[in-house]
C-alpha cells in the first residue's frame, strides 16, 4: 500500500508458461486470470493485463486443440482490461539424439520441433515501454522464465519500480527470476480452483460455455 491507496499495476502473463506450469493436466484450465491475481494480491489495483500467447495449431492426436484455445481466448476478452498480444510458432526439423539407441542403431533421429517464438520479447518489450511511461506502480509477472531476469533488473534498479513475480511451476521454480524479482508468490491449487470462469459466459456475440475436456 502506499499512501493508504491501491498500488496501481500492470500484469504480464505469459500464457504458455502459465499453462504448462500450473493447469495443464487439472481442473483449472477455465482461469479467470484477474480473478487469481486480486485473490493472490489483493492490495493491488489491477489497471491493465496482458496476455501473452500464440495460436497453436490443430495435430493428429488433438484436432480440437485450436478451437478450446479460441474458447479460452474468448473468455479471457470477457475481462475489460485484458489484452492479448500474440506471437507466433515456428517449426523445424533437427537431429537429436535418442535416449537409449540399441546397439548398431543410429543415435539420433530426425525430428519436427515446434517452438513458441516472441513472447518472451514481447513481454520483456512491454514490461519496459510502460514502465518508462509511468504506466503502473508494480508490475506482476506470471512466469518462471529466467529469460526474463535482465528486464526485471531495469526495471527495478532504472525505473526504481517493483516487479512481483507470480510463479506457476512449484517443481521447478527458476532462482534466478527469485533472486532479481522483488518478491515472489506461488500460484497454488486451491487458488486456481477458486478462479475460475462460469461454465456458461456471454459476450456480445452470444453465450458460450466451457470447454466439454475441461
Amino acid at each position: 500500500m502506499a499512501g493508504g491507496n491501491p498500488i496501481p499495476s500492470y500484469v504480464y502473463v505469459d500464457g504458455f508458461n502459465l499453462y504448462y506450469g500450473a493447469v495443464k493436466g487439472t481442473a483449472y484450465k477455465w482461469l479467470d486470470i484477474q480473478k487469481m491475481v486480486q485473490l493472490i494480491l489483493p492490495k493491488n489495483q489491477i489497471l491493465k493485463i496482458k496476455y501473452f500467447t500464440a495460436l497453436v495449431n490443430a495435430r493428429p492426436q488433438d484436432p480440437d486443440q485450436p478451437i478450446r484455445q479460441q474458447m479460452y481466448l474468448r473468455a479471457l476478452r470477457t475481462i475489460p482490461n485484458l489484452e492479448i498480444i500474440r506471437g507466433h510458432f515456428l517449426s523445424h526439423t533437427v537431429w537429436m539424439p535418442l535416449a537409449n539407441p540399441s546397439p548398431g542403431q543410429n543415435p539420433y533421429v530426425e525430428v519436427i520441433k515446434t517452438e513458441e517464438k516472441g513472447s518472451d520479447v514481447n513481454i520483456a518489450t512491454h514490461l519496459l515501454y510502460d514502465g518508462v511511461k509511468n504506466a503502473y506502480g508494480v508490475a506482476i509477472l506470471i512466469s518462471n522464465d529466467s529469460d526474463l531476469v535482465e528486464p526485471i533488473n531495469i526495471v527495478k534498479k532504472d525505473l526504481h519500480k517493483a516487479v512481483i513475480v507470480l510463479n506457476p511451476n512449484l517443481v521447478y521454480p527458476s532462482q534466478e527470476l527469485k533472486k532479481s524479482a522483488t518478491f515472489v508468490k506461488d500460484i497454488r491449487q486451491g487458488v486456481l480452483a477458486a478462479s475460475q470462469f462460469p461454465n456458461t459466459m456471454q459476450d456480445k456475440n452470444g453465450t458460450f460455455t466451457k470447454p466439454a475436456s475441461w
